[in-house]
């Protein structure tokens, strides 16, 4: 593989400076679309935008294997010396800066095996529904195989090392509300006391017990009950609560028990309880065989000694969607260490910048490498005939 050279590194400086200082949030990536588009037309690709959304699709190459390369595009709206903006917390600059390097460097190389490789810039996997929006547009049907990208903090990845699969556990929020009747403070039989009976749902909560060896957690985030005067006991009330596990199954069952627990603290109260269950975000489906190629990749490119074994996070991501709605996929997804700190969604993240060349040379040959065993198993079957 041709490695980066110094004029390949300034236009992959010069695209981090643009993306990193022109933040959008989810589905209104407009400008960066545009933006995208432009550099990867220019590149020579086959691409596809949209009429109804934000995102970019480019190509290269054509036949098997059909291989993609997904980055997520949208920024998040955070307080910031006292004021909200848009603002690339959460690494997604890189990841477009990464992908985008990848391409250039892959139309350095001599010559690139048969295969055709699809670079997918997918708008609002802050939302969590930017995947699903592209598995809608068919990005993935063709694919074989898919790999991401994401940039690591320093609790999980070191500096200098990466892992070939971030195992994300799945997460998802539950909205709810607690219909009563008000009282007065005085009068406190003649209502039902909202609070009290969302102390009651903690309570039950708090007393599901699922699989031990399988992380889990569920715990009220938000609850909002009564207003400016004091002595009226509210008998509404407004909450959120967020559900996290380790994989799909234990999720389900979360969610089940949860729903329990809410119908019996509303048939002790003699109240309703209405929950609205947001789509949630699914845990990862590890599949061995992209690990593989992208570890070797990493291996190549830091050293063993820099290959970290796969990262088990409570964090969400959905990318995962596209291996769970397409089972056949072959994916997994580049944890990249940067020095990143303080941490993800922290309004002064930081990261090394030269470890954007780390993760354009990794994922570089990650592609390379997966043309070439595809190649080798296409001859290696027709001499067997």
């Amino acid at each position: 593989m041709e490695r980066l050279n110094e004029k390949l590194k300034e236009k992959i400086r010069s695209i981090f400076e643009y993306l990193h200082t022109h933040p959008e949030t989810s589905w209104k990536e407009e400008n960066t679309t545009e933006y995208i588009s432009n550099i990867v037309s220019d590149l020579g690709c086959k691409v596809t935008t949209f009429d109804d959304c934000t995102g970019v699709i480019a190509e290269i190459g054509s036949e098997s294997p059909k291989i993609g390369l997904r980055s997520d595009m949208d920024a998040l709206w955070q307080e910031v010396d006292g004021s909200f903006k848009a603002i690339h917390s959460c690494g997604h600059d890189a990841h477009m800066t990464m992908a985008l390097g990848t391409l250039m460097l892959l139309k350095e190389q001599k010559e690139l095996p048969k295969g055709t490789i699809r670079f997918i810039f997918q708008p609002a996997e802050e939302k969590g529904t930017g995947a699903l929006k592209m598995l809608e547009k068919g990005a993935v049907d063709d694919l074989d195989y898919l790999f991401g990208v994401h940039l690591r903090p320093v609790q999980e990845v070191l500096n200098g090392h990466a892992t070939p699969a971030i195992l994300h556990g799945s997460s998802l929020s539950i909205t709810g509300e607690i219909i009563g009747e008000d009282a007065h403070a005085a009068r406190p039989h003649l209502g039902t006391n909202s609070i009290e009976v969302a102390t009651s749902l903690v309570h039950e909560i708090s007393l599901i017990h699922l699989d031990p060896m399988v992380p889990h957690s569920v715990k009220m985030t938000k609850l909002h009950a009564g207003g400016e005067s004091s002595n009226i006991i509210p008998g509404k009330a407004e909450f959120s609560l967020d559900l996290r596990a380790q994989t799909n199954e234990i999720m389900d069952v979360l969610i089940e028990n949860v729903k329990a627990a809410a119908a019996s603290v509303a048939k002790f109260y003699n109240v309703d309880i209405h929950l609205n269950i947001a789509n949630k975000l699914v845990a990862a489906i590890q599949n061995k065989e992209a690990e593989s190629i992208l570890a070797e990749a990493i291996a190549d490119v830091v050293g063993k000694e820099n290959l970290d074994p796969p990262l088990v996070t409570t964090g969400g991501e959905d990318f995962h969607f596209y291996s769970v709605k397409r089972p056949n996929l072959k994916a997994t997804m580049l944890g990249l260490g940067c020095d990143l700190k303080p941490g993800l969604h922290h309004p002064e993240m930081t990261f090394d910048r030269s470890a954007l060349f780390t993760g354009v040379e990794i994922l570089t040959d990650a592609l390379l490498k997966t043309l070439t065993k595809y190649e080798r198993s296409e001859d290696n079957a027709m001499a067997a005939h």
